[in-house]
């Protein structure tokens, strides 16, 4: 093992050594540990381009103002000031995170160049160089409607609101960024998932819950009408739940309940934000119930502390639980993955890296898991060796299998990409 910038890097040796023994293992359990790192690699996860640069967008031209509680906290230096930086900043990302990755764009990332294009207005035109990159890449792109950080967002409600006209003008919103989506899918040759979140809701106490909700199904029937031309087997329409925002703490338009029921209805992806439910309330019980009637689910991986914080993702429970359910399931090919998480205070490279490699590990975690083995316990009532094992297999030889697939996925092991993040900071974000 050689020392490099403080970063201890095992020598291709020893890590085939240590894969070596954990591959038997695991395979004392019948499970192939090959097959589980192909399969790891292969799950396409969408990161979010929103991390680069604090939430801020591209905008210069339309006011911009805080709406829906969207809100990155902290100043640390080197912040994407453009697209070409963010751009830049996701290629670093890009060459550090192993397995299939896409890029999520929000609507408010359009470079209109110095003509100022209202939103429902934009089209494909105005995200030429994020196709550019992105085929220059040879990653496929999602997409995202931006219905906050407006004037016409500014008293919290949107496709929900009491004026037509302000209604109006979100929903042609919302039907341009379905056109958008169908070109990025075209050019990619890759479906694109478009997901609508609104902010819309009241601080405290409305006279008047049953109002908004009408409204809202009108407002995303008229923006969904198949009239308006857009292949669905090109834009794939999500819709996002939330328990409150800020500005919405007592009453959200668009709650769970609520989307549930309209995505079922409408044949849409539904979307589950990990960090959009009770503190105490993780998605991972949802799955198999939600997937008793959705074809497939969007999931929004982030973390949550408190309060819908979008914290940098790490390898933690709630997160191992998730993909284990999805895996305990068989229902791994219904999960559609995307990052969403912003923070301002640390190295926003190191943020991007954390969060998409821990979701990879969790991937690789679950489908190393023994299920044919725990369930069979359970079938024949043997549920304490089923609790025993599911504890043993916390300090199984996990390690030696994720640094297998970080190799084989192109990327440094371990601790070892901090090197790279520390040179990018230095030569590149420390200069903006």
């Amino acid at each position: 093992m050689t020392t490099k910038n403080a970063y201890p890097v095992p020598d291709d040796q020893s890590l085939e050594q240590q894969y070596t023994w954990a591959k038997d293992w695991y395979g004392q359990y019948e499970i192939d540990t090959d097959q589980a790192i192909k399969a790891a690699l292969q799950v396409p996860v969408s990161l979010h381009c929103w991390q680069a640069d604090d939430v801020h967008g591209l905008e210069t031209h339309e006011g911009q103002v805080d709406g829906g509680g969207i809100m990155a906290t902290g100043g640390y230096p080197g912040c994407a000031r453009n697209g070409d930086e963010i751009r830049q900043d996701l290629s670093k990302v890009l060459q550090l995170t192993p397995g299939v990755l896409r890029t999520n764009i929000h609507a408010f990332y359009a470079e209109t160049g110095s003509t100022p294009v209202t939103r429902d207005a934009l089209t494909a035109d105005h995200f030429a160089r994020w196709l550019d990159w992105a085929a220059d890449e040879k990653i496929g792109l999602d997409f995202n409607t931006t219905f906050f950080a407006h004037p016409l967002a500014a008293d919290g409600f949107t496709l929900s609101h009491a004026d037509a006209a302000v209604r109006d003008f979100w929903v042609q919103h919302g039907i341009a960024c379905r056109h958008i989506a169908a070109a990025m899918a075209e050019r990619l040759g890759s479906p694109c998932v478009l997901n609508h979140w609104i902010p819309d809701g009241a601080k405290d106490s409305p006279a008047d819950r049953w109002g908004p909700r009408a409204r809202l199904v009108e407002s995303y029937d008229r923006m969904l009408d198949d009239r308006h031309g857009v292949d669905r087997t090109r834009c794939v329409d999500a819709v996002e739940s939330k328990l409150f925002g800020l500005g919405s703490e007592d009453y959200v338009v668009g709650s769970f309940e609520f989307y549930s029921a309209f995505a079922l209805t409408r044949k849409l992806l539904l979307c589950l934000d990990m960090g959009h439910y009770h503190p105490t309330e993780t998605i991972h019980d949802k799955l198999s119930a939600l997937l008793q009637f959705h074809e497939r689910l969007l999931m929004h991986v982030s973390r949550p502390l408190r309060w819908d914080s979008d914290h940098v993702v790490i390898f933690n429970d709630d997160l191992k639980a998730v993909f284990l359910e999805w895996v305990r399931g068989g229902a791994l090919d219904r999960a559609v993955v995307a990052m969403d998480f912003f923070d301002a205070s640390i190295n926003r490279i190191a943020a991007y890296v954390t969060g998409a490699r821990a979701t990879r590990k969790a991937i690789l975690y679950a489908l190393l898991d023994p299920v044919a083995r725990l369930q069979a316990d359970e079938r024949a009532g043997r549920n304490a060796q089923k609790l025993a094992l599911m504890e043993e297999w916390k300090t199984m030889p996990f390690e030696a299998v994720w640094h297998k697939l970080c190799l084989q996925g192109g990327v440094p092991p371990g601790a070892a990409w901090l090197t790279d993040v520390e040179a990018y900071e230095r030569d590149v974000l420390a200069q903006r």
